[in-house]
């Protein structure tokens, strides 16, 4: 896609008590673009950030770290079995996700569909939400072979791993967007030490960076799933 676009990369909280993370990042002139991140807590919340960062977007991909369609009411969906099946070995497979587990992203799922976003990976249409899962894309980027440990733990090994997650970005956004416009706030998620908070607002801009790299180079990644029952962009 070679026209001016803007994604938000979400790191989307499954519950109510935990609040959400959204990156911004735009594709302006053949560069990439990053702005500050955002901190929000529930739907209502979410939703005003979507509509205030992309008003004045004309195309608008949003790259979300959370199930945006499940139809089983139990075990797993297909796209978790097949993506598990793929990236096992790389420690990289996903929990089983069904109606029972992801009642508020299904409900955020219905929001965006009333804010128009198409649940889809079509590039043609103008506004897209997508589900992304950022391990198998660490482990391909990054060129690891296990997922890198950050989630799980106590806090010192947390915050090591981190550490060597946010070197390994740095590095991959010099190789690849060396011209790229770095927000101060992307900045210190780069460099600051490990909190829930700095994670989050890092992972976000992870999905915004999928969601970008989707939209220059689409033969490089694979959609899993399908789009009734769930898919994924990996």
């Amino acid at each position: 896609m070679s026209e001016n676009f803007t994604v938000l990369g979400i790191d989307l909280a499954w519950g109510y008590r935990m609040p959400d993370a959204i990156a911004r990042v735009d594709f302006v002139c053949g560069k990439c673009v990053t702005h500050e991140s955002f901190y929000t807590r529930g739907n209502e919340a979410l939703c005003d950030v979507i509509r205030e960062q992309t008003s004045g977007a004309s195309r608008v991909i949003l790259a979300i770290d959370a199930p945006m369609l499940c139809q089983n009411e139990s075990g797993s969906r297909p796209v978790d079995k097949e993506c598990s099946r793929l990236f096992r070995q790389y420690e990289a497979g996903c929990h089983p996700v069904n109606r029972a587990l992801c009642s508020r992203p299904l409900e955020v799922a219905q929001l965006l569909s009333e804010l128009g976003y198409s649940h889809s990976w079509d590039l043609t249409e103008q506004r897209i939400a997508m589900e992304v899962y950022p391990h198998p894309t660490m482990v391909r980027w990054f060129g690891l072979e296990k997922t890198i440990k950050y989630k799980k733990g106590k806090v010192a090994e947390k915050r090591l791993e981190f550490t060597r997650y946010q070197r390994l970005f740095e590095k991959w956004l010099s190789n690849r967007h060396g011209e790229a416009v770095i927000a101060y706030d992307f900045s210190e998620c780069l460099r600051e030490p490990w909190s829930k908070e700095v994670e989050d607002r890092l992972d976000a801009y992870f999905c915004a960076m999928v969601g970008l790299e989707y939209a220059l180079a689409q033969e490089c990644f694979r959609v899993l799933g399908h789009r009734e029952s769930g898919f994924m962009v990996v």
